[in-house]
């Protein structure tokens, strides 16, 4: 069991579930085929209400990212100093999650690939590492 804040499932359980059978997956417009995280009711681009749970590559590129070095959750103390960056996914969209990688070696435009920590039975968090 861990110990550090776990998301709270909703609107996007496609999403949680997939992670956790560690698949990479977001809505995708049925009408116009945009890609979109967050997830909402209504696509971004078109607005049409109809979308699928496609399966991503789960490939992209660092497009930015920051460094804690101050222990603002108790939970990530033993992590600091640890980074988030912004990934711009093949498909578009831009995801927030740890790059497993030395802090000093991310650079903008680094090409990463998904991988999933399985922190409970039911969840497993989306991050990435280099490639």
């Amino acid at each position: 069991m861990t110990n550090r804040p776990l998301p709270q499932i909703d609107d996007d359980a496609p999403f949680w579930n997939a992670a956790s059978d560690h698949e990479f997956r977001m809505q995708q417009c049925g009408e116009c085929g945009h890609v979109r995280w967050p997830p909402s009711p209504v696509c971004t681009e078109c607005w049409a209400e109809e979308h699928e749970w496609t399966e991503l590559s789960g490939r992209g590129e660092v497009n930015t990212w920051v460094v804690f070095h101050r222990v603002y959750f108790d939970a990530f103390a033993d992590d600091v100093p640890y980074n988030v960056a912004e990934v711009e996914l093949e498909e578009g969209p831009r995801y927030l999650a740890p790059v497993e990688c030395d802090n000093d070696d991310l650079y903008r435009g680094m090409p990463v690939s998904v991988v999933f920590e399985d922190v409970t039975d039911e969840v497993s968090l989306p991050k990435f590492e280099p490639k």
